[in-house]
């Protein structure tokens, strides 16, 4: 049976054995005595404290027991180091001047890094963690921004989870140095190097208004992770878990994305904005940099997250610098791909070709869709048209078809004529990489327009010929009609018009079933509106509503 006692290190409460205490206190005697020289005593050995308890907690943790023994101690005793080989090695320590090597051998953890710091540290703390120089972090962070504000969030979360480096144990483990009494020593003296240099740059580096608002903005998030971690800490989890949830949500639709397009295949995917802007043979690496530069940084804020929610480090050094190292290289395989296929937009050109258009005895005419669809000679042999479908009409009956392909635009406007036969104007416009590229991608845009009597059809959307890429290829058609010349408009078109055809279809008195009806004036196209016609019928109804309470009157009195 042996005699404990409890002790306090630096507020926390140990039970220790009588014999355990004595070497205890004899070891941190001669610690005071040997750092009592030292400006900084009081600070070096109050870290020396903290150490020694995270490790007795450790040890108690990890052999599951609630009194420290004397074996504990001289263990502590022994990683920390004693006095006197710490004083036989200063004594025998190397001239100055020459190289000391040894301290960052422990793990390191993460914290803010509050002495190196644009904003909190937390891009600082992290090229700690994975000792890579912070401007590769900041750089990460500053282009993750044009994902969608990603950046953003993510550092502000890690801004709040990751604890500041408050003490010098704390920036020791965040660098990875030793925590042992040569580790603390020469940590010391760093820093009072590093302050002495700092007082003799004092006027040179005058903090600017800036700096003072960077520091304000600081310690308000420093105050907020302070309350959250605090007494809102069940509030932060309940964010954390409201975040892991979302990351979880988008991941999975992600990958269903991503394996919905491979489905397709590259030839498939071919023609879908933005993949028909970059080379047919690159629309794979093309489609996996952009599902990783989203992926990763998913995967991440889940890792950080669910360490944060249960207190598992899943997210270690290895994993970080493997996830940063792929996200970097599928970054800069997009960019690449990016700005070669932004280098095909540089000129621009434009082709015009006019059409007589037929005129009509009773100057009628009737704008409709050409819903037929349009197969090249080539699609028409693999899909043995004539064999399979002889005397059928394929349909292009896809409404949602220019939404989710390229955006390949055909737009109809429609102008008084200044003489009696109409005609249509057409305009083809490209870009390209030069103006011999950008005509040749204007002049392999394909569009039917079909007159039959006083029927004017028009293709829903344009083709582009030889499976050429997307390069902003436009149609936009003038149609130039007489003095009074009425056009009978079906409501299919209205994508393609500037007008609002519903309404004047309600407005036409008497509605006409084949579509909107429009009568070109002097100050341009106008929709046809009876009032002749509107006045009567708006008397008619006045009168059956008048009537109609005598008729209900007199039934009732029978």
């Amino acid at each position: 049976m042996n005699k404990t006692i409890i002790i306090n290190i630096n507020g926390i409460v140990f039970h220790i054995e009588e014999d355990a205490y004595e070497v205890l206190k004899a070891y941190m005697t001669d610690v005071k005595r040997h750092f009592s020289s030292s400006a900084d005593s009081l600070e070096i050995t109050t870290d020396i404290e903290n150490r020694i308890a995270e490790m007795f907690n450790e040890i108690l943790a990890n052999q599951n027991k609630q009194v420290i023994v004397e074996a504990d101690v001289k263990l502590v005793v022994e990683q920390m180091g004693s006095v006197e080989d710490f004083e036989s090695a200063e004594d025998d320590a190397k001239p100055a001047g020459s190289s000391t090597v040894g301290y960052n051998t422990e793990r390191r953890r993460l914290f803010r890094d509050p002495d190196d710091h644009l904003v909190s540290g937390v891009a600082a703390g992290i090229a700690n963690y994975f000792d890579i120089p912070a401007v590769w972090i900041r750089l990460a962070f500053a282009l993750s921004l044009i994902f969608a504000g990603s950046g953003l969030i993510l550092y502000v979360i890690l801004w709040i989870v990751i604890p500041k480096a408050t003490s010098r144990a704390d920036r020791m483990a965040m660098k990875g140095e030793k925590q042992d009494l040569k580790g603390f020593k020469k940590n010391f003296e760093d820093e009072m190097s590093m302050v002495k240099e700092n007082l003799s740059n004092f006027r040179q580096e005058a903090r600017p208004f800036v700096y003072k608002v960077r520091d304000f903005l600081g310690d308000f998030f420093e105050h907020l992770g302070t309350f959250l971690r605090g007494t809102g800490s069940f509030l932060v989890k309940l964010i954390g878990l409201a975040i892991l949830l979302a990351s979880f949500g988008l991941a999975i639709a992600l990958i269903v994305v991503f394996v919905g397009f491979i489905a397709f295949g590259k030839t498939d995917i071919y023609h879908i904005f933005p993949f028909n802007i970059v080379n047919e043979d690159t629309n794979l690496i093309f489609l996996t940099g952009g599902f990783l530069l989203l992926a990763i940084p998913l995967l991440t804020l889940i890792l950080v997250t669910i360490g944060f929610l249960f207190k598992n480090a899943t997210f270690n050094r290895s994993i970080g610098t493997t996830l940063l190292c792929i996200w970097l290289a599928s970054l800069g395989a997009v960019v690449y791909y990016g700005a070669r296929a932004s280098a095909d937009f540089k000129q621009g050109a434009k082709l015009s070709k006019t059409i007589n258009i037929k005129a009509t005895p009773n100057n009628t005419y009737y704008l409709q869709l050409n819903d037929a669809k349009y197969l090249t000679n080539e699609d028409s042999t693999r899909l043995r048209i004539k064999e399979r479908f002889n005397g059928m009409i394929i349909l292009d009956d896809d409404y949602n078809g220019d939404d989710f392909d390229s955006p390949d635009r055909v737009r109809i406007d429609i102008e008084k004529s200044d003489v009696p036969q109409p005609v249509l104007v057409q305009s083809f416009t490209a870009r390209g990489r030069n103006d011999e590229d950008a005509l040749t991608n204007a002049r392999n845009i394909s569009y039917r327009f079909i007159q039959k009597d006083s029927v004017l059809k028009f293709d829903r959307h344009l083709e582009r010929l030889g499976r050429s890429m997307w390069r902003g290829q436009e149609v936009h058609m003038t149609l130039k009609v007489p003095l009074n010349a009425k056009l009978v408009i079906d409501g299919k078109l209205d994508r393609n018009l500037d007008l609002n055809l519903y309404n004047c279809g309600q407005d036409n008195t008497p509605k006409n079933p084949a579509g909107s009806v429009y009568i070109m004036a002097t100050d341009g196209l106008q929709c046809k509106i009876d009032t002749a016609a509107r006045a009567a019928a708006a008397k008619a109804d006045s009168i059956k509503n008048h009537l109609l309470p005598d008729t209900t009157a007199k039934a009732s009195q029978q």
